[in-house]
C-alpha cells in the first residue's frame, strides 16, 4: 500500500473546502477512506489547521480534526526531527519539520501545492493531481 505523507496545506484545502483545490484534496482522502492508500500528517498540521480554521470562524474544528485524524496516521516531530531540520537545506523550518516527519514513517511520496518548497525533499514530491494522475 502507498504510503502518503499530507502536507498542511492540502489538509486545510479539505477541511476548509478551499476552491479550487478541494476536490483534488477530497479524491485523495476518499482513497485512504477506501483503504487504497495509507495517509500521514504531521502534528504541526493539528496546530496550523485549528488556527486557520479558527481564524476563518469554523466552529466545527474538534469535529473536523477528529475526522482527518481517523483517516490517517500522525508522524513523529521529536529531538531528532528538529534537529535534523535545522542543519537541512531546506529554506523554510516548517518544511524541513514535515519532510524529516515524514522520514520517520518511511513514507513514498509527500503530497503538497508547494512542490518548491521541497526540493531539498529525499522523498518524491507531489501535487496533489500529480499523485492523482499517477495512479
Amino acid at each position: 500500500m502507498t504510503k502518503v505523507f499530507v502536507d498542511t496545506n492540502v489538509v486545510i484545502d479539505l477541511l476548509d473546502q478551499r476552491e479550487p483545490f478541494v476536490e483534488a484534496a477530497a479524491v485523495l482522502f476518499a482513497l485512504a477512506y477506501q483503504k487504497k492508500i495509507k495517509l500521514y500528517v504531521s502534528p504541526l498540521t493539528y496546530a496550523t489547521a485549528s488556527f486557520i480554521l479558527r481564524k476563518r470562524g469554523s466552529y466545527q474544528i474538534n469535529s473536523l480534526l477528529s475526522e482527518l485524524r481517523s483517516l490517517s496516521e500522525v508522524t513523529i516531530v521529536d529531538e531528532q526531527v528538529v534537529d535534523n531540520a535545522l542543519t537541512s537545506t531546506f529554506a523554510d523550518h516548517e518544511d524541513a519539520l514535515q519532510h524529516y516527519s515524514a522520514l520517520t514513517k518511511k513514507v513514498h511520496v509527500i503530497i503538497t501545492r508547494n512542490t518548491k518548497d521541497f526540493r531539498s525533499s529525499t522523498i518524491p514530491v507531489l501535487t496533489p493531481d500529480e499523485f492523482l494522475n499517477q495512479l
